[in-house]
């Protein structure tokens, strides 16, 4: 570990990812620091979960799986590309990956923002329930599934089965779609659909026109069981 009061650099190449999480959810707060930088990362999995602190990290390459998970608080930014998992069930807080991200991004996150510069791959949201997602790229198939609340902002394109069982969740797609999931609809956008695309693609820093957005959300017809077809189920 390198620094001295504003700074605080931690290598991975000289220690690991255990100490390296210790030293951010349990040491960090004890006395004041700038930004956190992680050195040589190498696509290790497991970096900076479970920080619970206003403090910002930056993570100087690839991270493996399920960086920044639990993140409450903290701004992490990945400087480079992520794997499975990114801000598994993100509380509160902004985690920002500057290149690509794998599946399964902010799965079940409760609330803060998550923002993915270049592409992410399949089952981008899932049971996302209060967070907000703003990709810049492309998000893979069936992305937003069983979405429960928050926003899912795809300023390319969408593989299929998007939004497949989605509750109250809106997810927002600037470019083509390759078809909907089950419940999932075309919506109309409304003038709060534009203050809200306005805000997060601000807080993304992306220049998009929010008029330029599909908005796709749920149609409802999957909330209760219906007793006429249970036959069908055996």
């Amino acid at each position: 570990m390198e620094g001295v009061g504003a700074a605080v650099k931690l290598d991975l190449a000289q220690t690991t990812v255990r100490e390296v999480n210790h030293f951010l959810q349990h040491e960090l707060g004890k006395e004041p620091a700038g930004a956190v930088e992680i050195l040589n990362p190498a696509g290790a999995h497991n970096i900076a979960v479970g920080l619970d602190a206003p403090v910002e990290v930056h993570i100087r390459g690839h991270a493996g799986y399920y960086v920044a998970g639990m993140n409450k608080r903290a701004t992490v930014t990945i400087h480079g590309n992520a794997g499975k998992g990114a801000a598994e069930n993100i509380m509160s807080g902004v985690v920002r990956v500057k290149g690509d991200a794998s599946d399964g991004i902010a799965a079940s996150g409760q609330g803060g923002l998550l923002v993915v510069e270049g592409n992410a791959a399949s089952r981008c949201g899932i049971s996302m329930k209060g967070c907000d997602i703003v990709v810049g790229g492309n998000v893979g198939h069936v992305s937003g599934f069983m979405a429960q609340a928050g926003h899912l902002v795809v300023c390319g394109d969408a593989g299929a089965g998007l939004g497949d069982s989605l509750y109250e969740a809106v997810i927002y797609v600037r470019g083509r779609t390759h078809g909907l999931g089950a419940d999932a609809r075309e919506e109309p956008l409304t003038d709060t659909d534009r203050a809200t695309l306005a805000e997060l693609l601000s807080a993304a820093g992306f220049d998009y026109d929010p008029g330029a957005f599909t908005r796709i959300g749920s149609a409802r017809t999957l909330y209760h069981w219906n007793t006429e077809h249970r036959e069908a189920y055996g």
